[in-house]
């Protein structure tokens, strides 16, 4: 067994013991998993010729060709413009305008020279208005225009202005319409700045084809040059819109793990150096963010276990369930490891052969369930760093999820020897798991008719049925190897041939009987309770193995019609000798190395109940004598199989002892003894319901009136021989 080295050792390391063991783990799991995520050191350089061929690591967006089809996309989306039709009828009225205040002046300018000629004397001649007073005249009316117009007017060159007075006004009229018509026209139509120059050209060629004078014509062109603008302006906002969209709908550019990026012998480009960039693979210096997950993974674990383990208070139990536990995963590493080891491209789904359900089942059977679901969590976690370089295929979900799912199914099995759950465990352990792995590969569309998906299926079944195999064949070695009450143990104690049971038969032959019957009772109690029933009996057998001390001060071993002993003792030195039974026993317990449990049994058995007889003697010797002074040591029964063993052994002596036992005696003695433990709180931690104690109940009083009943006493049958000499008689 390893537990008995393991405590050799713990005694040796003393406090050190166990950080020592915490380290190596620790070490352990971080380079098992540092292996299996660092990088290549890789140098490749443009124009250097590839060795070999280069592979994608890993599948990764290529961000620069995603971001370059982003820009291709945005450059061929149209610009977006408004046409702002308001702008027409702005430069309309703005000629209208200007040929009103054109108007005005002239009518000013008429009324002026009238004015002059009526002051003139007779045969004087008259100075009329300028064309120069016209302008000035002119600016005054535009210095009532508004700055935002203003600029309109200020274009227009002095020349127009002195045209447009020369005219008459019918020469004058014709221009404004002809203008406006123009004008008009061609503002009707999206002008952009790129499109002004040519809008223009055609409206000067409309102007020279006008049939007007060449000053109208000259007067006309101005006004079309400046009255035709842009009217249709880039929307800025809604194009921007449309580029992101076209962004948008960009599908990003993919590298994906095992793409060839440069074929052995071909020499490596500018795309493939930038890919390379992409994948992290032209860097020398290693990356530090997985070793800081690693360490952060591994320390996570460690603190959950601990965390977990706290509410145990035994400290030996609490430390062989951190030993084993740390073993555990630790195999489950190395299992990992070396199936990782056959994954390659062809055989991408070789780590489902891995066993997934094991570690998590043997765990929930010799720690605890919960010990198992955290080795089932963290399997899944160092999954993920083992089996690094499949990240981003379809493989690692498929991987982690099916040892999740493997590992919580084998949780959920009862915990008892597997080989006796039959079709319980072929369903939790191989079934369910196959069926997660069949319903992921369907998820992902795979090809039935792909030697690929068989393979995969094959793997999957193929590391359930590992799993089973696995749990069923070391069962026993493993119960051997962590465990001091595993069946193989328990069945070598039973063999009647053992050297204590031999003495205890030779030298205590009634202490012998009395163990042999409350070990049947017992078991058949515990059994219905769904206890442990082999290790109850063997327990049983040896829980009286103190009385060989004293073998003839107890009354079972006393030969028929010998004086009790304990006649000619006082009933304190009585006291000593009975009690001296479960300490005398723990101690030749201890020495032959027994079970824990077998030792716990023997030293529990009697709890602190009150040895009475002894205790009324003694106080009908002296009243102050209190009942402390003549109850058991203890402990308490603080197991189930203690609680049974404890009420069968008291129930098997008394009824032994009875006068002609009838099954009503025994029952109402059965009741009463029961419910004076459970008063006298001898039960309390023995952790049985009601329910239970009313089963046992019922399993010891069948069992006690199956063997101590009382039998009919039927009339002496006379002799053959007397038979015959009465026939004889009557015949003479």
């Amino acid at each position: 067994m390893i537990i008995a080295p393991l405590r050799r050792l713990k005694n040796r390391m003393g406090k050190t013991f166990l950080p020592v063991l915490f380290l190596l783990f620790f070490l352990i799991t971080s380079g098992i998993l540092y292996s299996s995520v660092r990088q290549q050191d890789t140098n490749y350089k443009e124009g250097q010729v590839a060795e070999e061929s280069i592979r994608a690591n890993k599948t990764v967006e290529n961000t620069p060709a995603t971001e370059q089809k982003e820009k291709l996309a945005a450059e061929a989306v149209v610009p977006e413009y408004t046409y702002q039709e308001d702008i027409t009828s702005e430069q309309h009225q703005l000629i209208e305008h200007l040929f009103d205040m054109i108007d005005d002046v002239r009518q000013d300018s008429e009324e002026e020279n009238e004015k002059r000629e009526e002051e003139a004397e007779n045969n004087d001649s008259v100075d009329k208005v300028t064309e120069d007073e016209k302008l000035a005249a002119m600016k005054k009316e535009l210095e009532k225009i508004d700055s935002d117009n203003l600029n309109f007017y200020q274009q227009l060159p002095a020349s127009f202005y002195r045209t447009a007075f020369s005219l008459n006004q019918e020469e004058l009229d014709q221009v404004k319409e002809e203008s406006l018509e123009i004008v008009d026209q061609r503002m009707s139509e999206q002008i952009r700045q790129n499109d002004l120059n040519t809008a223009r050209q055609n409206a000067e060629e409309q102007v020279k084809v006008l049939d007007l004078s060449d000053e109208q014509k000259e007067a006309t062109s101005y006004l079309v040059d400046e009255g035709i603008t842009v009217n249709t302006f880039l929307n800025e906002q809604k194009t921007e819109e449309l580029k992101q969209e076209a962004k948008d709908s960009v599908q990003p550019v993919m590298i994906y793990q095992g793409e060839i990026i440069v074929r052995e012998g071909s020499q490596i480009d500018s795309t493939a150096i930038q890919k390379l960039n992409v994948l992290g693979m032209t860097e020398k210096n290693q990356s530090f963010f997985p070793f800081v997950a690693i360490v952060l993974a591994a320390l996570l674990q460690i603190i959950v276990l601990l965390y977990l383990s706290f509410p145990v208070k035994d400290k030996d139990k609490r430390e062989n369930q951190w030993v084993f536990y740390v073993v555990a995963m630790t195999l489950s590493l190395v299992f990992m490891k070396f199936f990782q080891l056959f994954q390659t491209e062809a055989v991408p789904y070789i780590p489902l052969f891995f066993p997934a359900a094991f570690i998590p089942l043997v765990l929930s059977f010799f720690v605890n369930r919960r010990s198992g679901i955290l080795a089932a969590a963290f399997q899944v976690v160092f999954a993920a760093f083992i089996f690094y370089e499949s990240v981003g295929t379809n493989v690692l979900p498929v991987i982690l999820i099916v040892y999740m799912f493997s590992g919580l199914m084998g949780t959920i099995l009862p915990r008892r020897r597997i080989s006796h759950q039959g079709r319980q465990s072929v369903l939790w352990i191989v079934v369910f798991p196959f069926l997660i792995s069949l319903t992921l590969l369907v998820l992902q569309g795979v090809d039935f008719a792909d030697s690929q998906t068989w393979i995969a299926l094959a793997c999957s079944l193929a590391g359930s049925i590992l799993s089973l195999l696995m749990g069923v064949g070391l069962y026993q070695l493993i119960e051997l190897m962590v465990t001091d009450d595993s069946d193989t143990v328990l069945n070598e104690l039973s063999n009647p041939n053992h050297p204590l049971l031999k003495k205890l038969l030779e030298e205590a032959p009634g202490t012998y009987h009395h163990s042999m019957m409350v070990a049947n009772l017992s078991a058949n109690a515990v059994a219905e309770i769904g206890g442990r029933s082999l290790l109850t009996r063997v327990a049983c057998y040896y829980h009286d193995i103190g009385k060989l001390k004293h073998a003839n001060f107890f009354v079972e071993n006393l030969p028929q019609g010998a004086e009790n002993p304990h006649n000619f003792l006082l009933p304190e030195d009585s006291k000593q000798i009975i009690f001296g039974h479960v300490t005398d026993g723990v101690a030749v317990l201890e020495k032959e190395k027994m079970p824990q449990m077998v030792i716990d049994i023997c030293q529990q058995h009697h709890g602190t109940t009150l040895m009475k007889y002894f205790y009324v003697k003694a106080q009908e010797r002296n009243p102050e004598v209190t009942e402390n002074d003549f109850r058991y040591p203890g402990p308490i029964p603080q197991t189930k199989e203690a609680g049974v063993v404890s009420i069968a052994d008291s129930c098997e002596a008394a009824v032994r002892a009875m006068d002609e036992p009838t099954n009503e005696k025994i029952k109402d003695f059965v009741s009463n003894l029961v419910t004076d433990r459970m008063l006298d709180g001898q039960l309390d931690d023995a952790q049985l319901t009601l329910k239970e104690l009313k089963i046992i109940q019922k399993s010891l009083i069948n069992g006690l009136c199956s063997t101590f009943h009382s039998r009919i006493k039927y009339p002496k049958m006379k002799s053959e021989a007397e038979k015959m000499k009465e026939e004889q008689e009557r015949s003479d």
